[in-house]
Order: structure tokens, then C-alpha cells, then sequence
């Protein structure tokens, strides 16, 4: 446990980072469950009190009765019957008791995926994609009945070869996540994967983007590291996400200047530096800008504000 009072305001405080952990006999690193289940089930997650975590697997649920409240990189989300919660590795995030909540909840590490069906889900498996997706209309019954299949074939565990029984599950949840994909503000996999090539050069940039993001801002300097053009990068981002790189890029930067003014309760000048900004009052301007607040402002409303 660390002790907050002996912290210098520039400190990290280390985010809890959980693996996956399912129940004992749960194979494949899958796990089905329900949302009133589960916080039965994990009395030692950390819901009580809420407090930020990162995780390294997939989760998503389906709310079909009250109100789900759930933060997903500083932002409390409020998920409705027959809307998806949808958190990727790496995202900061906070659980928030369930209440009325309930619905299938989903877990799964990455490898479960098949890759070619990874491969036409990279829309909805990015990092900038919603956390919480409202499913088009004629997707939506479609959508519960198989979530509720794929819980069902879990409970049956035991009913039929462990091969078959994972291949099952498998197939249901990657016939989810793809019906998912279709949802409003999800680039459409055609997209995505209709010019082979833009797409291969926009999962290199994202590569690229994840190890060079604090000292690389710029278009020309991706293009540069990955040997091809600016239009070709701008080309390939637009078509997967219609948005611009350096927008993409600027959103990383927002979303890690969140997280450490928030969760590391870094101060405001030693995120600056560590983001690349030059002179801390161009950094402050960049985040007020994006979110309406002073880092300041931010941080003291992510300290105070009761969960």
C-alpha cells in the first residue's frame, strides 16, 4: 500500500495493473458471466472503494436492465439497457458498484481471437474506439440472443469435447464482436480492408505511434521512421479512422496526459516535459483546448470528485 502524504506532487503512484484472473476450470482465456455475478464472485476487484486499475485483457457487456456506471480513461460512461461497454488492454479504468445493472459480461485475452478475425476487427480493437457502442437497430436482438448463447455454452462446460466447447465459444464471441462493429462511430471493416496496404501502414503507424508519442508530433516525422509518404500515412489513417494523423496524435497525447494527471497524480510541469512540450504554458493550452479544463483544474476534480 503507498502512502499518498509522502508523495512529492511530481511522484507516480503506480496503477494497479490485473491480468487475467478467471475462475478456477475456466479454459482458453475466456470467461462468461453475468454483471450481478461477477461482483459476487470478485470480492477482490477493486470496486470497493472505486479506485483506477488497468487491466491486459478485452471485457465487454451488455447492459439489459438498469444503469451501469463505469470510467473509462477519466471519463464516467453511462451505459443504458441494450448499450455495450467495449475496454481494450491499457485503458485506464474505474468499476463502479453495479447496482440495478445487469447483463452477460465478457472476458477474454487477446489470443483468443483467430487472426484473421483480428485482422478485420482492428476498427473496433483500436484504442481511440468508443468504449461504449449503441449497436445499429437491426443488430440489436440479434446481438443479446448470442451474447446470451455464449453464456450459455460456457455454463456448459462438460457437455461436449473441450475442443468443440472452445471452438463454440470462440466463434459466438467473434460473431459478436464483428455484428459490434457495425456500430455508429466504428470505421466500417470495409474500410479498413479494402486497401490491404493503407490499413498494413496504419497498424505500423499505430506501432510506431505507441513508442514515439512523447518526442514525435508530427506527420513527416511517422512517414520519416516508417519509410513511406506523408499522403500515403494520411491516406491510410483517414480510411481506417477519418481522422487526420496528427489528430491521432494529439489524442495520444491527451489521453496519456490524463491518465498521469489523474491516476499518477503527476504535476502539471513534469507532464509537459515528459510529452514533449517545450514550454509548459503551450501545454496547458493544448489540454484546455481538448477538454474545457487546466490540467490543474483536471486534477483536482479527478482528486475530489467521490466516485
Amino acid at each position: 500500500m503507498v502512502d499518498k502524504r509522502h508523495l512529492r506532487p511530481s511522484e507516480p503512484v503506480a496503477v494497479p495493473l490485473y491480468g487475467f484472473q478467471p475462475r478456477v476450470g475456466t479454459p482458453y482465456g475466456l470467461e462468461v458471466s453475468t454483471v450481478e455475478d461477477f461482483f459476487a464472485q470478485h470480492d477482490g476487484w477493486p470496486w470497493n472503494p472505486p479506485r483506477p486499475v488497468r487491466v491486459t485483457f478485452y471485457y465487454l457487456i451488455l447492459v439489459t436492465e438498469g444503469e451501469l456506471r463505469h470510467d473509462v480513461d477519466h471519463v464516467t460512461r453511462i451505459i443504458a439497457p441494450g448499450q455495450w461497454l467495449w475496454v481494450r488492454p491499457g485503458h485506464a479504468l474505474c468499476f463502479h458498484p453495479p447496482g440495478t445493472a445487469r447483463g452477460p459480461f465478457i472476458l477474454f485475452e487477446p489470443d483468443v481471437l483467430t487472426p484473421g478475425t483480428a485482422g478485420l476487427l482492428a476498427p473496433l480493437i483500436a484504442h481511440e474506439a468508443p468504449a461504449v457502442l449503441s449497436p445499429h437497430p437491426d443488430d440489436t436482438v440479434w446481438l443479446q440472443q448470442t451474447a446470451f448463447q455464449l453464456l450459455d455454452e460456457h455454463r456448459a462446460l462438460g457437455r461436449r469435447p473441450l475442443a468443440i466447447h472452445h471452438a463454440l465459444r470462440r466463434s459466438l464471441l467473434e460473431s459478436l464482436l464483428l455484428r459490434l462493429a457495425n456500430s455508429p462511430g466504428i470505421a466500417p471493416i470495409g474500410t479498413a480492408t479494402a486497401g490491404r496496404g493503407r490499413a498494413d501502414w496504419y497498424g505500423r503507424f499505430l506501432d510506431a505511434l505507441e513508442l514515439h508519442f512523447r518526442e514525435l508530433h508530427h506527420a513527416a516525422d511517422y512517414a520519416e521512421l516508417l519509410g513511406c509518404s506523408v499522403r500515403t500515412l494520411s491516406r491510410a489513417a483517414q480510411d481506417v479512422t477519418g481522422k487526420g494523423v496528427r489528430e491521432l496524435i494529439d489524442e495520444r497525447r491527451l489521453l496519456e496526459a490524463r491518465r498521469l494527471l489523474g491516476d499518477a497524480r503527476w504535476d502539471a510541469r513534469v507532464v509537459a516535459v515528459h510529452l514533449g512540450f517545450t514550454d509548459p504554458a503551450n501545454f496547458g493550452r493544448f489540454f484546455r483546448d481538448r477538454t474545457g479544463l487546466t490540467p490543474a483544474a483536471f486534477a483536482a476534480r479527478d482528486t475530489t470528485t467521490d466516485p
